[in-house]
């Protein structure tokens, strides 16, 4: 009988889940469905949460979809997700499993994304420097447990663990009464050494932070433990791995051979590539570079250029547009509006027109926002400004990762991937002109194929 791995990703739009059979690493079954999951925030404080519940509802739809004659014969479970966010809950009520197979979100919190603008840069620079590599951003965990720490005390007095939402979902299927966390969602909380795979916390405990809210850390591509129940069912005891970030994992399922950078557009952006085994990132942050150095597996390193703005900003495009169609009495679907609009700047080949489209600014530069540049009357066309948001979406990603460093480098293609390159035939004509090694598409980055196959080399 065919063993299967099952493979999850709990993204920041969508889960989704794959079924992978073992030796062949074939992707026999799969399925997304959409979280719909986002709070809207009228605090005023820039925040970005998501609902918990309805992303493990969403999650529970996604699995009970796949074969149940092939659930049966999973032998192991892969998760990865968005990194950064931060989850809390309550070590004995984190969830409930009395719904037969499948568990509900119990006594949590709301997620608090990667997206989250809530740490201002005054509040950033009044924390103490990390031990690491890699600076400290809005949107971190542990940015985000100093600011209710300041901010709102008594939310912390109510929960006793914290990881990812990813690390969340292991943590309930294996019924642990903390967290574990690999290196990779570990790195991307901040506060973190991957040289000593250990959390800053003579650090943390100096500044007041509350050290048991840091999860256990286990390294990327071991076990977390098994299923504590029939999940779906695949049977109580199957081996679960400990959750992996989502962008390593993408990584993962495309970058065939050390010479590949892959450039993934979805609704961020980003350009990676290998370093060598022997490469060491510096001991302290550089928080004005715009490339940082990612863990990855078995102590090697990714080089990333990770932008904020991907395929986000033609969707705000998109929003703002059926906006002001909507005050002007005239009403589209955001997906004819998509189309219109691709299809108006196919048309339009060329342009003068500039958009630096940087409308969420960059981590390494927060206060650098969007700009249109060399407006004329004739360049106001729908065809001109798209193409010119898709350029500009490119210019910004090569700015931060230069088509010279990729030849130092010695990468010799560019495998493109992603939702908007896929969805988006003027954005992979700019990813053509943005670089002189040639560019591939095909398998397309894929987390939850990529968990997968990395529990199938690993374990």
């Amino acid at each position: 009988m065919s063993a299967y791995i099952l493979g999850v990703d709990v993204g920041t739009t969508s889960v989704k889940a794959v079924l992978l059979k073992t030796g062949s690493k074939a992707v026999v079954a799969g399925h997304a469905l959409p979280t719909s999951s986002d709070i809207i925030d009228d605090s005023g404080i820039k925040a970005k949460e998501q609902h918990t519940g309805r992303i493990i509802d969403t999650l529970n739809r996604c699995i009970s979809l796949l074969p149940a004659d092939k659930l049966k014969h999973v032998s192991s479970i892969g998760l990865s997700g968005q990194m950064h966010g931060v989850l809390f809950w309550k070590a004995k009520g984190g969830c409930d499993w009395s719904k037969r197979d499948f568990f509900t979100a119990g006594d949590t919190s709301q997620l608090i994304t990667w997206q989250d603008g809530r740490c201002s840069s005054d509040f950033l620079s009044s924390l103490p420097a990390p031990d690491s590599h890699l600076s400290v951003a809005t949107g971190f965990g542990c940015a985000t447990i100093f600011w209710y720490m300041k901010h709102r005390p008594e939310f912390l007095e109510d929960f006793t663990v914290a990881g990812t939402i990813q690390d969340y979902v292991v943590s309930m299927l294996c019924g642990l009464g903390g967290c574990v966390m690999t290196p990779q969602n570990a790195a991307s909380w901040g506060f973190f050494n991957t040289s000593s795979n250990q959390w800053n916390t003579d650090i943390l405990k100096g500044a007041g932070f509350p050290l048991h809210l840091l999860p256990h850390c286990v390294p990327s591509g071991g076990l977390a433990g098994q299923t504590c129940s029939d999940w779906h069912g695949i049977p109580a005891g199957t081996p679960v791995g400990a959750a992996l970030g989502d962008f390593q994992c993408s990584v993962y399922s495309c970058m065939s051979a050390q010479t590949d950078a892959v450039l993934n557009i979805s609704t961020s952006a980003q350009l990676t590539f290998a370093m060598p085994a022997d490469f060491k990132p510096s001991n302290s942050p550089q928080p004005a570079s715009s490339i940082s150095y990612f863990p990855y597996f078995k102590d090697s390193y990714l080089a990333v250029a990770a932008s904020l703005n991907g395929g986000n900003v033609l969707g705000t495009f998109v929003e703002m547009l059926t906006a002001w169609m909507k005050e002007l009495g005239a009403e589209l679907s955001d997906s004819c509006v998509y189309e219109k609009m691709i299809r108006s700047a196919l048309n339009q080949e060329t342009t003068d027109l500039r958009v630096s489209p940087t409308i969420l600014g960059e981590r390494h530069k927060p206060l650098c926002l969007g700009q249109v540049n060399n407006i004329s009357p004739t360049n106001l066309s729908l065809g001109h400004l798209t193409r010119a948001m898709c350029r500009g979406v490119l210019d910004n990603i090569t700015s931060m990762m230069p088509a010279e460093r990729l030849q130092q480098a010695g990468v010799s293609r560019i495998v493109g991937t992603g939702s908007a390159i896929a969805r988006n035939q003027v954005l992979r004509q700019e990813v053509e002109k943005a670089f002189p090694q040639p560019v591939v598409y095909g398998q397309n980055a894929d987390s939850a194929v990529g968990v997968a196959m990395v529990l199938c080399d690993l374990l």
